[in-house]
């Protein structure tokens, strides 16, 4: 991941000062807001992906529908296409009362509230199209939520405090998604264990989850409206925010598709990461079908697996210092290709916890490198800053199509293939990307990027 350079502080000062000034920053109001909005946005991703998968196949719903579930991540990938009108437009007596960006947080928190319970309500075996609107609705309010908090944060930070606040945000959405994943499952089973039944169970803990929201909203309210958002709010009476975003997609656009090799390039964006989105979107049905229960889900795939991607993270790093960037994304790519025979291997095995634990720390492990590498790559390819941030939402929509439409028909080969060979097939997904990568070397790709900084 792309960081700005560590300066140590003059040597003035003695060791334990030093240590003290590195973690002030930490505690700064300003960073404390950040962190725990960081928790608000990263709740909610699970809740209409993983976790409910589980619970659709505890309701008995077949693969090929779980696996056309990946298509409720739509609005993760679009979003950009309705940024521009949270800008734009005010939310009735919200930002009248709270401001330009709180109004809007806390009525995209409002609503993403009202999407969890109405989510709670549905019954997957019996009616798995309301269960996809529901899961649809919390995706399209989640994404809100992140568009304005993804504001929120670099409009409040000083420059001093940002990478501070981005490392605050990033480790507080993985603890979010631990929360609403091994949290959310062991939640339903301690309600299940009381001798509530399996469906209430699931209702209440998806209703403790819409609860949890109120950690951002409490947070909201606690804030202050940054000041950049104040004066961009009497700046920009007379233009609306959407007519200089539109301009600025059109030439960050047309900047990108001048460049040689443009199409290559994002067609390599698009298939990079498909090998890790097309075992993914299968990996809780497999686990549940194998026999493991659902604790050990939550036990083993999310919280050994948490550990083996922020372990997997710092190796990235040294990959992408180590090596060129075409190097690191070859190695990235061909780890996480591979790490999906441990599936296949664990589909052979059977009903083993450590196979289990040993197939999610490879699996995690090599996707985290991956996605190092590939996110220094994104960055590098946006080089002009005037359109740095369109363009890099841009690319990151575009990475997002081989997890949310590619691999929508995962469930499909799951079922006619079973679960060994189906394994073998994820990593054979992998070739283009490896083809393009290498083709993209050869013609001077990388090479034109320069140096790329992780």
């Amino acid at each position: 991941m792309t960081a700005p350079d560590a300066t140590s502080p003059a040597a003035t000062s003695t060791p334990a000062t030093s240590w003290r000034d590195s973690l002030a920053v930490y505690l700064q109001p300003r960073v404390l807001i950040v962190l725990f909005l960081g928790f608000s946005s990263g709740l909610p991703l699970a809740l209409s992906g993983s976790t409910l998968l589980v619970w659709m196949r505890e309701a008995g719903v077949d693969l090929k529908t779980i696996g056309l579930f990946a298509l409720v991540g739509t609005p993760y990938t679009l979003k950009f296409l309705w940024a521009p009108l949270v800008d734009a437009l005010h939310v009735p007596l919200f930002t009248r009362a709270f401001g330009r960006r709180r109004g809007w947080l806390l009525f995209s928190q409002l609503l993403l509230i009202i999407a969890i319970l109405l989510l709670a309500m549905t019954d997957p075996g019996r009616s798995p199209f309301y269960v996809a609107l529901g899961a649809l609705l919390v995706a399209a309010t989640s994404s809100t939520q992140d568009i304005v908090v993804d504001a929120f944060r670099v409009e409040s930070l000083p420059e001093s405090e940002q990478a501070a606040g981005m490392a605050a945000y990033v480790a507080a959405y993985r603890v979010g998604m631990l929360v609403s994943t091994a949290g959310a499952l062991f939640i339903v089973s301690g309600f299940e264990g009381t001798g509530i039944p399996r469906p209430s169970a699931w209702m209440w803990g998806y209703v403790v989850m819409a609860a949890m929201v109120l950690i951002g909203t409490i947070t909201a309210l606690a804030a202050t409206e940054p000041e950049q958002s104040v004066q961009a709010e009497a700046v920009t009476q007379e233009e609306t925010a959407f007519t200089r975003v539109l301009h600025a997609a059109i030439g960050a656009f047309s900047e990108f598709l001048s460049r040689k090799d443009a199409f290559a390039a994002l067609a390599f964006v698009v298939l990079f990461k498909f090998t890790d989105a097309f075992s993914g979107t299968m990996t809780a049905p497999f686990v549940i079908d194998l026999g493991f229960t659902r604790n050990d889900y939550a036990a083993i795939v999310k919280g050994v697996g948490l550990a083996a991607t922020l372990i997997g993270g710092f190796a990235g790093g040294f990959v992408a210092r180590r090596y060129s960037l075409a190097t690191s994304l070859l190695i990235g790519g061909v780890m996480q290709a591979l790490a999906n025979l441990t599936f296949s291997w664990l589909a052979v095995v059977g009903t083993n916890q450590w196979a289990l634990a040993l197939a999610i720390c490879a699996e995690n492990f090599t996707s985290a490198i991956g996605t190092v590498i590939f996110v220094a790559y994104l960055s590098a390819l946006c080089q002009n800053p005037l359109h740095t941030a369109t363009q890099y939402a841009l690319l990151t929509a575009l990475a997002a199509v081989g997890r949310t439409y590619l691999s929508s028909g995962a469930g499909f080969v799951a079922d006619t293939t079973g679960w060994p060979l189906f394994f073998v097939i994820c990593v054979l997904v992998a070739i283009p990307s490896l083809v393009l990568l290498a083709w993209l070397q050869k013609r001077g790709h990388f090479e034109a990027l320069g140096p790329v900084r992780v």
